[in-house]
């Protein structure tokens, strides 16, 4: 609107005073000038522009497929009658303290024509100001118990943050319309035991709608009054819940600072709550209590009394865009969720239900190219599975012939189905069944880029896409493709020999032809394009079940060159890999005498040890017996992510920002950094020339207390062996625990490699290293002081940082100093906070990483060449995608 406003003052018009919702679309209506219609299509001509400039804002977060699905659902989801359908946020106190970037976000969506009903607490604001009065507040169930001199101020703080809002919303040039009371009407809680305190009994929600229809944003506060005319306070996330109930919106979205809901134990963030499956055991959960157990039980009885489809999602304010529009989300998604199944049979599912979902949903059957009975028909020809959900939002069918490639015919998704990740959930359990598919959509497919991330390769014709995984040969896709058309499984239009069909052309906009890879293979007289994708490497994991064997996992389960075939944990022997989704597979215990066998016959390709230090060697002595007694080829790869041999002549010690790139990759024997080693040896390097000779470097180093390792747990309800921290938050007391005050093995390995980097590399190097554990579950804030042999500034220590890492793509430098979010659960190492001595002759300069990923996981699979695609883009660093556990790598 400030766009509108600024082009109509350029034109010389009057600002337009109010907007129209009209079927969920903004129409500014000039409310003076009314008989003048040039002037009103003036206006709605600009606010289709600031539409469109937004609209396209919104592809640079998610496909533009994505993001045109989602608006026109937003869109169509209001009209004049019911304007307020689109979404109930509810925004924290503590997201409060974000107002610009709250107020961005907001703004975003107004611009767009969609009007979210905004309702805010104003919790810490409201301990601050009692607590300066002297006021010790006091909670009983996680509720705050409210006297009248605590009334009293909160009223005074939620007005005062509401207009607050307001304001920075109208800056922006966005209408607010600030609504303080007249929406929830409510009786005492219990008088006695919570004071003033309200249960909602019902909601107006005309004042609401009016401000809508007015083209306003509502913006409420969670002050109820009772019958009596008594205020009432209520949590705003009971308020946000009976709020939802009454409008039934598309998204009910809750804002927070953590951007999601994390485990009470491990510090990971909780993708995905199925509230069916999962809520009793979660409310039986040591750390679920307080504020999280009642958030718990009002998102579970929100959501019993909403349609089944309906979901919470629990994100950061800078996240909204990506929530709303991207298939990917962010955040916590809560849902009741469904059990999924898989039948051999129509009858076993039922005929009717099947029927009428191909006849909804199939785009062949809604084009009149294929009818129900012949659909049906086809799957007489060979066997097949059915998969799907409960209601059936979303139901695919696998044809699986015996000893042929399995071909996905049918994939049908409602909407629904597609706004609460039901396809990822289904497609995931056909990966689970099925290690290669083939499957095919239309071009004009609205959901055609999903396809895309889910491929390994594909090729378009006459309007049609076929779609691959688990097949990197593209000798093997001809065959393949070949060996369909013989025995009809796919049409004749699919195969890639010969020019492309004439009659047909792609539907305009469409590329002919869809790659992972854009160049052509050398010797292929194809008339398409495929992915040429570097051959698929096999790697074996030994000791998967601590904090680092798991994130590696985690990421190995996405990698698209890595395949994990070989787990081994003699604890969990014959359980299941649930973090592994490109295949079933299961935990084994392997033997030194395996190991040795299947070194020698060439089963894998890499081995990557992630056991505790002075475990590893027997393991990498019988790859050694293996290599001698291989008949052909090359040994495998070893990375060892222990300290066991980062001091060994002969391995390659595999820090990539530092030492040679290309050593590293070449190598056959590669020792993993250590967590603390790197983020010290990436502090020191820049300013070695600046060291002074005798007084050497310190770093203090602050890890979360997933660094200290993991112990056994209490067996899982079905007999699985768990693990715990060994040192837990609560042993912390809310504190920090210096530990290894002198000779900690990480100053000797930064001290020893660092060295290889002085202009006398046989020179002395030492550092003094006093490390910490600290109450959050991952990362590592380092601090380095360091006293210089000449002066220097501040500017000139962080150039010398720039130009260091200018090409490192997984090194962030930043001007202030790094916290905790900008290196926990991402990939890379952050630095910042360059400061100098007053008197010039010492810099302080802080670095952070993730002691899982950058300190060990990430860091291990930057030893050997990268993806071709660099960027898994998921949702970011280990910001796990909550559909399908996915993550970027930017760095080879």
């Amino acid at each position: 609107m400030l766009a509108v406003a600024r082009a109509a003052k350029a034109a010389g018009l009057r600002t337009p005073q109010r907007a129209l919702m009209v079927a969920g679309q903004r129409q500014a209506v000039h409310a003076v000038r009314r008989k003048q219609p040039m002037l009103q299509r003036g206006l709605q001509s600009i606010a289709q522009t600031d539409r469109d400039t937004i609209t396209r804002l919104l592809y640079s977060i998610g496909t533009k497929r994505e993001v045109e699905r989602y608006l026109r659902i937003f869109s169509s989801s209001s009209d004049a009658s019911n304007p307020a359908k689109f979404a109930v946020i509810k925004i924290g106190g503590a997201v409060l303290d974000q107002i610009d970037e709250l107020a961005a976000s907001l703004s975003f969506l107004y611009r767009v024509g969609l009007y979210p009903v905004v309702l805010h607490g104003a919790g810490p604001q409201l301990n601050g100001i009692i607590e300066s009065e002297g006021i010790v507040p006091d909670y009983i169930d996680g509720i705050r118990v409210t006297d009248a001199k605590t009334l009293q101020i909160a009223r005074r703080v939620f007005l005062e943050e509401n207009l607050r809002l307001v304001n920075a919303l109208e800056k922006l040039g966005t209408r607010a319309r600030p609504i303080t009371s007249g929406v929830f009407s409510a009786d005492y809680l219990d008088k006695e035991k919570y004071g003033l305190v309200g249960k909602i009994t019902r909601v107006d929600k005309r004042p609401l709608e009016a401000s809508i229809r007015a083209g306003a944003l509502p913006i409420l506060t969670s002050l109820a009054e009772s019958d009596a005319g008594q205020i009432l306070n209520v949590n705003a996330d009971i308020a946000a819940g009976e709020l939802a109930k009454e409008l039934e919106p598309l998204k009910i979205v809750f804002l927070n600072e953590k951007g999601g809901l994390f485990h009470g134990v491990t510090g990971e963030k909780l993708d995905v709550i199925n509230l069916d499956e999962e809520y009793d055991e979660l409310m039986r959960q040591p750390w679920v209590k307080f504020g999280t157990k009642l958030k718990l039980r009002e998102f579970k009885e929100l959501l019993d009394h909403l349609p089944r489809s309906s979901s919470v999602a629990v994100i950061s304010a800078d996240s909204l865009q990506r929530e709303l529009f991207t298939d990917s989300g962010a955040g916590t998604l809560i849902r009741r969720g469904y059990k999924l199944f898989k039948h051999r049979s129509i009858e076993a599912v039922g005929p009717d239900r099947v029927r009428q979902v191909i006849n909804d949903r199939d785009p062949d059957v809604l084009a009149g190219d294929q009818s129900v009975t012949g659909v049906l028909n086809e799957l007489k020809n060979a066997p097949y599975t059915i998969y799907g959900d409960e209601p059936m939002d979303v139901v695919a069918i696998v044809t699986e012939p015996e000893g042929e490639t399995p071909v996905m015919t049918k994939f049908l998704a409602s909407r629904s189905g597609i706004l609460n990740g039901t396809i990822d959930n289904v497609f995931n359990a056909i990966k689970k069944d099925h290690r290669r598919l083939f499957w095919t959509a239309r071009a004009d497919d609205e959901n055609r880029a999903w396809h895309f991330e889910r491929a390994d390769g594909s090729f378009t014709r006459s309007g049609k896409s076929l779609f691959w995984y688990g097949v990197q040969d593209v000798k093997e896709v001809e065959r393949i493709v070949q060996g369909f058309e013989e025995n009809g499984r796919i049409d004749r239009t699919y195969l890639p020999v010969g020019p492309a069909a004439p009659p047909h052309r792609a539907p305009s906009g469409v590329r002919q032809f869809s790659t992972l890879a854009r160049r052509a293979f050398p010797g292929s007289s194809r008339g398409y394009a495929t992915a040429a994708a570097p051959p698929t490497k096999r790697l074996a994991l030994i000791g998967a079940r601590g904090f680092t064997g798991q994130s590696l996992t985690t990421l190995l389960s996405s990698h698209p060159h890595l395949e994990l075939t070989h787990v081994s944990s003699r604890q969990l022997e014959g359980y299941s890999l649930d973090e592994y989704t490109k295949s079933s597979l299961k935990y084994s215990n392997l033997s030194v005498e395996d190991v040795e066998r299947m070194e020698k016959d060439g089963e894998v390709d890499a081995w990557v040890m992630a056991l505790p230090n002075g475990v590893c060697k027997p393991f990498v002595d019988a790859i050694d017996r293996g290599v001698k007694e291989r008949k052909s080829g090359e040994g495998s790869v070893v990375v060892d992510l222990s300290a066991d041999y980062r001091f060994e002549e002969g391995w390659t010690y595999g820090l990539p920002e530092l030492y040679s790139r290309e050593a590293i990759r070449s190598a056959k024997r590669i020792s993993n950094p250590g967590c603390y080693a790197t983020s010290t040896q990436l502090l020191i390097a820049p300013l070695l020339k600046y060291v002074k000779p005798g007084v050497w470097p310190t770093v203090f180093g602050l890890s979360g207390y997933s660094g200290a390792g993991t112990v056994a747990g209490a067996p899982a309800v079905d007999g699985r062996p768990t693990t715990e921290p060994k040192v837990t938050p609560d042993s912390l007391a809310g504190g920090v625990r210096p530990y290894a005050l002198t000779d900690h093995i990480h100053e000797r390995e930064a001290g020893r490699h660092l060295a290889r980097l002085l202009a006398d590399p046989n020179g002395p190097m030492k550092v003094a290293f006093v490390p910490s554990v600290a109450p959050w579950f991952s990362g590592i804030m380092s601090v380095l002081s360091m006293p210089l042999n000449q002066r220097v500034t501040a500017r000139d220590v962080r150039e010398l940082f720039e130009a260091k890492y200018a090409n490192e793509k997984l090194i962030t430098i930043k001007k202030e100093v790094p916290s905790l979010p900008d290196f926990e659960r991402k990939h890379g190492w952050t630095v910042g906070g360059f400061q100098v001595h007053s008197e010039g002759d010492r810099v302080v300069v802080v670095g952070g990483l993730d002691n899982l990923l950058k300190g060990a996981a990430t860091q291990c699979l930057q030893t050997r060449k990268p993806p071709t695609k660099l960027e898994w883009e998921a949702v970011g660093a280990v910001e796990s995608d909550r559909r399908e556990r996915r993550y970027v790598i930017r760095e080879a």
